[in-house]
């Protein structure tokens, strides 16, 4: 008897079902254009370096090894993305559309001014990263000449991610989805063209993939502006809507203090995946060709959960700005559900289909058996990776971007740098014991995630922020 009254109590209303099956429709609304764009972008990136290693090995490792750097220096504008998208959705949630699209404009302002800084930077310290990254004779004079062209577009880039962010925070995935897709392709395009000289262009080889890269982010960038500044296709229009073009330092002061966090999260994750990336650069060649394919491919296999980040981000941000943390918590749950069902789909295909998959890449069979071995390992963290980067998506939406950035100062310094170093330098583990602590770090922020997640405390920091003026992360 008391088994049934408790099954009555847990049975939940037609009502209930209703809401729940249109909560979830939500979220795969939200989800699926993310998860193709980001999915496209991943792969057109795979082609990218499938492209280049059809002219060496050392082609590979040269691109390679300009990675982390180059993200590194995109991190400077997750400060301002993360708090975009954040602050827009809590506005877009309260029905303030014109608060939302003024905080959209401060972004462009901002990401323009940085984009410029950030890319001047990249130009003229080139050469002194890729050497400090470990390049070899056969991979410097390549990777400086990449590094240096797509560093001069990271303007483009920066203004373009401003304008995704706000669009993001609106909850219009399709309209980024699209310019970026266009974007991917014109890439590909470019790559053919440039790197092996078709249709009348000189022969370019790595630099000529660095020019198409750049070329193709300068076009999406002026798509981007055209979509807030000249269409009518978006809720964040800026089309006839007249506003100050200097810096309005009350929406600076709160997309800073909201997304300055999520800014060092990243220096943290890519400070120590250069450091990860030296350790394995000092396996020679083949062995860090075997690693950028993984890497290449941990991109794809991350791009679902990194899509339902973005849902999570949108639908927690805009159910607080409307003061309904009840329905931030439900959002929550149901993309941490189908982000880890999705994931654990994805580990299987990556244990069934390793060799073939790494044979994309390479013709080189001991490169490829190196990357087999590596995508199997990798399968390991994709529970763990659904959890973090789905439940992180939740706590940045609610404002809560201190805890993304303990979980990455525990996992990435302890794990893909210390532990990472002490595998493959100390225990003589190679590849493989970059990759065991590749897991560990996943694990180890995915548990310091879901812990704070939790707790519940997150869905009060907006609540408690406007009280206080502040954004004072409360614990």
């Amino acid at each position: 008897m008391r088994q049934l009254l408790f099954l009555r109590k847990k049975s939940k209303s037609p009502q209930e079902r209703s809401d729940n099956i249109q909560m979830r429709r939500e979220v795969i609304a939200i989800t699926w254009p993310a998860f193709i764009e980001l999915v496209m972008s991943t792969l057109f990136g795979m082609v990218d370096m499938i492209m280049v290693g059809q002219l060496s090995a050392a082609a590979i490792t040269a691109v390679g090894l300009t990675n982390q750097p180059f993200m590194l220096l995109l991190s400077v504008f997750a400060a301002v993305n993360v708090g975009t998208t954040t602050l827009v959705a809590w506005h877009i949630g309260a029905g303030n559309t014109q608060k939302a699209t003024a905080v959209t404009r401060q972004i462009i302002i901002i990401n323009m001014v940085l984009g410029l800084v950030m890319s001047a930077f990249g130009v003229f310290t080139a050469k002194y990263i890729v050497t400090f990254m470990g390049a070899k004779s056969d991979t410097i004079k390549d990777a400086i000449s990449y590094f240096q062209i797509v560093s001069a577009g990271l303007g483009f880039q920066a203004v373009t991610m401003g304008v995704t962010a706000s669009l993001r925070g609106a909850g219009e995935t399709k309209i980024p989805m699209i310019y970026n897709i266009g974007s991917n392709l014109l890439n590909v395009f470019g790559n053919y063209v440039l790197i092996y000289g078709k249709f009348g262009f000189p022969k370019l080889g790595v630099a000529g993939a660095a020019v198409s890269t750049t070329f193709s982010r300068g076009v999406v960038c002026i798509v981007a502006l055209a979509i807030v500044y000249v269409s009518n296709v978006s809720v964040i229009s800026l089309r006839h809507r007249k506003g100050k073009y200097r810096f309005d330092w009350s929406i600076v002061k709160k997309v800073f203090s909201i997304g300055l966090p999520a800014a060092f999260e990243q220096v943290v994750i890519h400070g120590g995946l250069i450091l990860f990336a030296r350790t394995v650069s000092g396996l020679g060649t083949l062995g860090y060709a075997a690693h950028q394919i993984g890497l290449n491919i941990n991109g794809l296999s991350f791009a679902p959960s990194m899509a339902f980040g973005v849902a999570a981000t949108t639908l927690v941000g805009q159910s607080l700005g409307a003061d309904d943390e009840e329905k931030a918590q439900k959002y929550a749950d149901i993309v941490h559900r189908i982000a880890v069902l999705v994931a654990c789909s994805v580990g299987l295909m990556l244990i069934f289909f390793s060799h073939p998959i790494a044979r994309l890449y390479t013709n080189d069979l001991t490169v490829a058996a190196m990357a087999g071995t590596v995508l199997k390992i990798m399968s390991l963290a994709q529970p763990s990776m659904s959890t973090q980067l789905s439940l992180a998506g939740a706590l940045r939406g609610a404002g809560d971007t201190m805890y993304p950035l303990y979980a990455s100062i525990f996992g990435i310094w302890i794990f893909r740098v210390l532990v990472a170093y002490l595998f493959v330098s100390i225990f003589g583990w190679g590849l493989i014991g970059a990759w065991v602590a590749l897991v560990l770090d996943q694990t180890t922020r995915a548990v310091v995630v879901y812990t704070r997640y939790r707790s519940g405390k997150w869905k009060y920091i907006k609540t408690r922020s406007t009280k206080t003026g502040s954004m004072k992360v409360y614990s």
